[in-house]
């Protein structure tokens, strides 16, 4: 490295150096941790080998006694998520807790959580039906556990969203982005989903954090549940911004529906490529009107290097 270089450098490094200490984002706190993403990532993949056995892991309860591989896989997925669970509070920790009371609040955290996942648990074959009852082209259940990426997405929200509720930081967005990042589809931990929900091809799909979906719910590709204006920025944090969606709705692809006072309501189908800001009544349908298609008679012959072209 030559002395202009060894200059450079030696500026860039001082510039970023000083970032650190006087950028709040960057401020290192002493004693304390972000949780592990890693680990956040791994509680998500063995809860889903106990919500699913057979379909994630080399386990086979026919041979392995059940309550053994449950329990066993349980007790790693408690370790890692109370450890995880501690660190995001203490990071926080806006109520200047000693960690002794953050532990036991961890504790009672996972002890809720945990209680909860036999629920979770029929609700997500409840999903699971309601994907094959929904999609023609499913070949069984099994395929829809195995391969489809709006059941992985609903997985993700259903365990995330008992986390949010439970206001921990960090964990239940750490787990909404991973599948997101998955599967293309975006729905925020804060949502309140209810049973039967389907998502069908899925890419492209927002739900926004105060979306209310009721009981059987379907949405196709490229639908977003989403706020009229974030303007206001942090001023609207716990408003309700994005709509309510009743029981037995479906909403085709590339549809929108904003604003927190929008209500669709129950046994509507709202049309593909449709902008909605205002409520729908019960039992509607909704479609946006096509625009007129010009198609023109075929040549007898077309040359190969204009085969692409566009000629009005």
């Amino acid at each position: 490295m030559n002395g202009d270089m060894k200059m450079t450098m030696g500026r860039t490094v001082r510039e970023i150096a000083r970032y650190y200490s006087s950028e709040e984002s960057f401020a290192i706190k002493s004693g304390k941790h972000l949780p592990n993403r890693g680990e956040v990532i791994e509680v998500l993949k063995e809860l889903r080998r106990v919500m699913f056995p057979g379909y994630f892991g080399p386990e086979n309860i026919t041979v392995t006694a059940p309550e053994y591989f449950v329990g066993n896989t349980l007790t790693e997925v408690y370790v890692m998520l109370k450890r995880q669970i501690e660190t995001a509070i203490l990071y926080r920790n806006e109520n200047n807790e000693s960690k002794e009371e953050i532990s036991k609040r961890a504790q009672e955290i996972c002890e809720y959580f945990f209680e909860r996942l036999p629920e979770l648990q029929q609700m997500l074959l409840k999903d699971v039906q309601a994907g094959f009852d929904g999609d023609p082209a499913a070949k069984s259940k099994e395929e829809i556990i195995f391969s489809y990426p709006g059941l992985f997405a609903i997985y993700v929200y259903r365990l995330a969203h008992i986390l949010y509720k439970e206001e921990i930081p960090f964990i239940p967005r750490v787990m909404s982005e991973y599948a997101h990042g998955r599967t293309g589809i975006d729905i925020n931990p804060g949502a309140t989903i209810g049973e039967y929900f389907f998502i069908d091809h899925g890419t492209g799909v927002v739900v926004g954090e105060t979306t209310e979906i009721g009981n059987n719910v379907k949405l196709y590709q490229g639908v977003t549940l989403g706020a009229l204006s974030t303007r206001m920025g942090q001023q609207l944090a716990n408003v309700k911004r994005h709509p309510t969606i009743r029981d037995n709705v479906t909403i085709y692809s590339n549809s929108t529906v904003l604003g927190g006072e929008t209500v669709v309501g129950e046994n509507t189908i709202i049309g593909g490529n449709t902008f909605i800001t205002e409520s729908i009544p019960a039992n509607t349908k909704v479609s946006a009107k096509s625009p007129e298609l010009v198609i023109k008679k075929p040549r007898s012959a077309v040359e190969a290097a204009n085969v692409w072209d566009w000629d009005n």
